[in-house]
C-alpha cells in the first residue's frame, strides 16, 4: 500500500511519484507542467540536419451525444460534427465511433464516516464496476480519502488485486475531497498516451470537503490540465433534506460539466451498482474527435473547445457533452 506525495516529477512525459506522506494542500505547480493529456506526436524530420522536430498538437475530445431521454445516440459520422477552438473552426483529423480507446481510471472512494455506510454494498458495487468496465488494455488506480488521500493500489489491470484493495479502505473523520481530485489528476497526468488513452476519474462522495486543503479552483484546473473526465457518484441521505449542504454537490456538478464527465445521485447504497453501470455505459458510447491545435495558439493559456452537430435539426434534437477546454501546454 502506498500513500501519494503531493509533488510529481515528470521525466520525458512519465510521472515518477515519490512515496511520502500526503499533506493536505498541494503546492502551486512549478517547473514542468503535467504531460499532454490527449496528445499524439507528429514527427517531421528537419531536412539533412540529422535531428527530429517533434510536434504535439493533437487535441482529442471525447463527445457523448444523447437524446431527450438521455439515451446515447449512435450512427453519426465525421461529417455530422463541427469542432472549434476559441470559436475558430478546426479540421477534424481523428474520428472514432463509440470510442474503444483504452482507459486510465482513478477510482477515488470517500472513506469518511459521513459516507462510509454499508461497506459490503459499496465494495461489491465497485467490484462489479471494475469487472464490467476493465478490459485488457485498461488500467485502474484505487484511492480512498478521509483526512488524507491514500493510493491503495497503483495503476493495474489486475482485477483480483483491485478487489483486495477494496477491502483495505480505512475510515476517517474528515473529507479531503479536493485533495483527492488534485492528486488523482496528478496520477492521471503521468499515465501513458501512446494509444490515445482516455483519462477518467470516478468519485464516490457526498460532495462536502471538510479538510480545508486544496480548493475547488485548484482541483478543477489540475483535472483540466490532465485532460481527465470527472464522474461523480454523489451520496445523499435524503434528496429533499432541508438541512443538506448542497454547495459541494453543485461544485461536483460544475466540475463534471467542465471536464466532460457526468454526475449521479445515490440515496441508497443499493443504487451504487446502477450508478456505476451508467458510468460504464457512458464511457462505452463516446465519439472521439481529434484536431491539430493552431501553431499560433498562446502556450500556457486556457483554450475553449466547442463541438456541435452541423445539421440544425439534429442540434435541436440532441445534446452534446464534452470537455470545455484545455491548457496550451497540455492536450
Amino acid at each position: 500500500m502506498r500513500v501519494l506525495s503531493i509533488a510529481a516529477v515528470w521525466l520525458l512525459g512519465t510521472a515518477l511519484v515519490a512515496q511520502a506522506p500526503v499533506v493536505r494542500r498541494p503546492p502551486p505547480m512549478n517547473g514542468p507542467q503535467a504531460p499532454a493529456s490527449d496528445d499524439s506526436q507528429e514527427q517531421a524530420p528537419v531536412a539533412h540536419e540529422g535531428t527530429i522536430k517533434v510536434q504535439s498538437r493533437l487535441v482529442n475530445v471525447a463527445v457523448n451525444v444523447v437524446d431527450a431521454t438521455g439515451a446515447p445516440v449512435g450512427g453519426l459520422g465525421r461529417d455530422d460534427f463541427e469542432i472549434f477552438e476559441d470559436r475558430k473552426p478546426q479540421k477534424i483529423a481523428v474520428f472514432e465511433k463509440n470510442s474503444s480507446t483504452p482507459l486510465e481510471i482513478v477510482l477515488a472512494i470517500d472513506a469518511s464516516e459521513s459516507v462510509f455506510g454499508d461497506e459490503r454494498l459499496e465494495r461489491n458495487a465497485a467490484k462489479q464496476f471494475v469487472n464490467a468496465l476493465l478490459r485488457s488494455e485498461d488500467e485502474l488506480d484505487l484511492m480512498d480519502f478521509a483526512g488524507t488521500v491514500r493510493e491503495i493500489i497503483p495503476f493495474t489491470n489486475d482485477k483480483k488485486r483491485i478487489e483486495r484493495g477494496l477491502g483495505e479502505m480505512q475510515h476517517g473523520d474528515e473529507t479531503a475531497l479536493y485533495d483527492a481530485i488534485y492528486l488523482g489528476a496528478q496520477r492521471l497526468a503521468g499515465t501513458r498516451q501512446d494509444n490515445g488513452q482516455r483519462r477518467v476519474m470516478v468519485l464516490i462522495t457526498d460532495g462536502v470537503d471538510t479538510a480545508k486543503g486544496t480548493g475547488y479552483t485548484q482541483a478543477v484546473e489540475q483535472a483540466q490540465r490532465a485532460g481527465a473526465m470527472v464522474y461523480s457518484i454523489i451520496i445523499v441521505p435524503v434528496e429533499a433534506d432541508a438541512g443538506r449542504n448542497t454547495g459541494g454537490e453543485h461544485a461536483l456538478i460544475q466540475m463534471a460539466q467542465d471536464t466532460g464527465g457526468k454526475y449521479y445521485y445515490v440515496e441508497d447504497p443499493k443504487e451504487l451498482a446502477p450508478a456505476f453501470a451508467h458510468v460504464s455505459d457512458d464511457l462505452r458510447t463516446q465519439y472521439l474527435l481529434g484536431y491539430y491545435a493552431p501553431e499560433e495558439r498562446e502556450e500556457g493559456a486556457f483554450h475553449r473547445i466547442g463541438v456541435q452537430l452541423k445539421d440544425p435539426a439534429l442540434r435541436a434534437k440532441y445534446r452534446l457533452r464534452y470537455r470545455t477546454g484545455y491548457y496550451g501546454n497540455t492536450r
